[in-house]
């Protein structure tokens, strides 16, 4: 069976082939600068590569068609939204075959993630993923009739630990194409955490798909290992909702097996909990109850600190639109005092 994405069928599973001439060519390349270009035109890196974007492009084509592209070194840099983070920026070439590569690659693998994958995806976020939460939790307590347990966890240093080797192999598995591995490997390897051959940089569109893609092996294994039907996971958080909370604690074994087993990962042991949903479930920066919601206090800090920084009523128009979504009536006048203060 053929689909749009180039994939096909081998042996009954899905493999992707015959794709690296549509992620080189000069169009897909173009396609890509104009969707790298959306709010950067004012930087400089980029306007410099714009004023000879097809010598760039058409370079850029040739090495990739003869195996002499390599991929350049990372810009660090810190910020503290949503915590504290080590952002790595591409050089602009490099960035624009990230987008030429998610483009193609995308629309195939994201057909293979299960539905309750929330993160860097179309017509997913942290909302939806909310709004399934309260969705799993009333069919789960039959409507608070019984008790709803949470199993909640996220990952120790989930990007910085993800490994080349697992990754390279779980992509083998599904790609039949030595030019796109060769692509890929260039990609994975040029960057490396604390460890070598660990880590995908904070700040590479790439390292979005590929996380998941990464991750998909665990959203395989509890849906279908652990036959659970109430999990949701949103990059490296994770939540699952049962009645039997025996059952829940035993599973966190198999879970850490697995993690460590099959991709090198821990389970975060400060993050780790099991506890009754009505008690309030910290989830996406919302303490989640059973009839409201509340942003966590250490968000709340966080979005006056930067209000205090930086006052621009872009800002506040965002934290205005995250606190639409939960009970924030206090939390939204003190942003309407900051409003008046800005516009007078």
């Amino acid at each position: 069976m053929q689909i749009r994405s180039g994939g096909g069928k081998i042996n009954g599973m899905m493999i992707l082939k015959h794709m690296f001439e549509k992620i080189i060519s000069i169009e897909n390349l173009l396609l890509a600068w104009q969707e790298f270009l959306r709010g950067k035109r004012h930087r400089l890196d980029a306007q410099l590569f714009g004023v000879r974007l097809m010598d760039n492009i058409f370079a850029l084509h040739h090495d990739l068609s003869y195996h002499t592209y390599r991929h350049g070194g990372y810009q660090a840099f810190n910020i503290s939204d949503p915590k504290p983070r080590l952002i790595h920026k591409a050089e602009v070439r490099d960035h624009l075959l990230h987008h030429a590569v998610h483009h193609v690659l995308y629309p195939f693998f994201d057909q293979l993630f299960i539905f309750d994958a929330y993160s860097c995806r179309l017509s997913k976020g942290t909302h939806k993923a909310i709004k399934r939460l309260y969705e799993f939790y009333w069919r789960v307590s039959k409507n608070s009739t019984k008790t709803c347990w949470a199993l909640k966890g996220d990952i120790r240093k989930f990007f910085a630990s993800i490994d080349h080797g697992v990754l390279l192999n779980i992509l083998q598995a599904r790609i039949a194409d030595e030019n796109m591995m060769w692509l890929l490997s260039e990609i994975i390897s040029s960057f490396h955490s604390s460890q070598t051959g660990k880590g995908l940089p904070l700040g590479n569109l790439t390292s979005q798909l590929l996380s998941n893609i990464y991750m998909n092996e665990f959203d395989q294994f509890v849906k279908h290992g652990l036959k659970v039907k109430y999990y949701i996971r949103y990059a490296d958080d994770f939540v699952i909702l049962s009645t039997n909370k025996d059952e829940l604690q035993q599973m966190i074994v198999a879970i850490q097996d697995f993690l460590m087993r099959k991709l090198k990962l821990e389970l975060h042991p400060d993050k780790l909990f099991l506890q009754t949903f009505s008690s309030g479930l910290d989830f996406l920066g919302w303490v989640n109850f059973v009839d409201h919601r509340v942003l966590r206090g250490t968000t709340r800090k966080r979005l006056f600190s930067k209000l205090g920084d930086h006052p621009t009523l872009a800002t506040l128009n965002s934290y205005q639109g995250l606190l639409r979504h939960g009970n924030a009536k206090k939390l939204t006048a003190k942003l309407g005092n900051f409003q008046q203060i800005m516009i007078y």
